[in-house]
């Protein structure tokens, strides 16, 4: 983990195997620490690990992740109604979301966010891109 502080926790992943299962791991654990895992644990931890998976597909990373939860009063620097999640990686070329048969084995990692999260998107950074998602948090 490169940060926990308080509100946010961060780390970075090499695109070798089994750093899916790593991030997948790392999430649960902030996740659980912050009393949230029942609330949005499973949905969070699926779609990092679709987002990862797309990530390691198309580049040799490294693999960002991030979580940021609300600050409990509603205002400093999480600032936002729901639990964001970043994945970055150094592709700076946006995903693109795929419609998927029932016989395709892939191409369903941006349709699960698209339909889990409240709110989700790319953007570009100085060396490639972040895909982001807003889960609601009940309460």
């Amino acid at each position: 983990m490169i940060d926990s502080e308080g509100d946010c926790a961060e780390w970075t992943f090499p695109a070798v195997p089994g750093a899916v299962r790593s991030a997948r791991h790392a999430v649960h654990e902030a996740l659980s620490a912050w009393g949230l895992d029942t609330a949005v644990g499973d949905v969070t931890v699926l779609l990092v690990s679709e987002l990862v998976t797309n990530s390691m597909r198309y580049t040799s990373g490294p693999i960002g992740v991030r979580l940021v939860r609300p600050h409990p009063n509603g205002d400093g620097p999480a600032a936002h109604p729901g639990l964001l999640v970043e994945v970055s990686d150094p592709l700076p070329d946006p995903p693109t979301e795929r419609a998927a048969g029932p016989e395709d084995e892939g191409g369903r990692g941006l349709q699960l966010v698209a339909c889990s999260a409240r709110r989700w998107g790319t953007r570009r950074g100085k060396t490639g891109k972040t895909v982001w998602f807003e889960l609601a948090l009940p309460g």
